[in-house]
């Protein structure tokens, strides 16, 4: 019985995912709106804005937070469990919709917080190997733009570098504040995402946003745009590598 209530909860979590994907992205990503309550990101925004300023590290273009903690230079992350308030209730409804079920350790175990405030971006770019290619993101504050780009590589399948690995075929997604947003597979491996650095978004519409349809309040970009407020991103991700703490002290070795 216990095995065939699991199956059924699959089989639930996997229509539930397969009703928010994306379906003009290649494999395969899925967007959720209104993830979170209005009161769940109210405390997220307080429990993120209230914690010590040594814990921010202030980039040119954004500030970030690293939880539970940065990894190393050899793409290693330290064991610790995540705050509670990073846990509940966001990691809670990933297991409901199985959103890690076929990463090593069924659930992200790093989350990288970005500020991003008006005209504030980030190049586009990719991950890399260092995490399951899994990445669920929550937006809070704000919507915004991700573009999507192809990656390109020349003739001896070599990546190219800065501007000439971005390709032809290009993805927009606005995300809504609250909301959820899946990205796997193709996308993760062979797609570069970056935010433009502007103090608007424009040209938002059912033919320049992919992702249109499944917007929870289209009437809110009904005018094509929208002025940029300040938006935080949790971005949630497995890593690969994990250091037990018995290992610590090689592990800050290699910072």
């Amino acid at each position: 019985m216990a095995g065939e209530q699991d199956t059924s909860a699959y089989g639930e979590a996997i229509e539930e995912l397969q009703k928010a994907r994306i379906k003009l992205i290649p494999e395969n990503a899925y967007y959720i709106p209104e993830f979170i309550t209005q009161h769940e990101e109210e405390q997220l925004l307080q429990k993120i804005t209230s914690v010590p300023i040594p814990r921010w590290k202030y980039l040119s273009r954004r500030r970030l937070q690293s939880w539970p903690c940065a990894l190393s230079k050899s793409n290693t992350l330290l064991a610790s469990p995540l705050p509670q308030w990073l846990i509940s209730p966001i990691v809670s409804r990933f297991t409901e919709l199985e959103v890690f079920r076929n990463s090593p350790h069924k659930a992200p175990n790093h989350v990288l917080i970005n500020e991003y405030l008006p005209g504030q971006g980030i190049m586009r770019h990719e991950d890399g190997p260092a995490y399951y290619p899994v990445v669920a993101t929550v937006s809070l504050g704000a919507p915004i733009v991700l573009e999507m780009s192809e990656k390109l590589v020349n003739r001896d399948h070599l990546q190219l570098e800065g501007s000439e690995r971005t390709g032809a075929s290009q993805f927009r997604i606005l995300q809504e504040r609250r909301s959820l947003l899946v990205t796997t597979g193709r996308l993760y491996t062979d797609y570069l995402h970056g935010i433009d650095e502007r103090l608007m978004d424009a040209d938002l519409n059912p033919q320049t946003v992919c992702n249109w349809e499944l917007l929870g309040d289209k009437e809110a970009f009904v005018t094509g745009s929208y002025e940029r407020e300040t938006r935080i991103s949790l971005t949630y991700r497995d890593v690969l590598n994990v250091s037990k703490l018995g290992n610590g002290m090689k592990f800050l070795g290699r910072q």
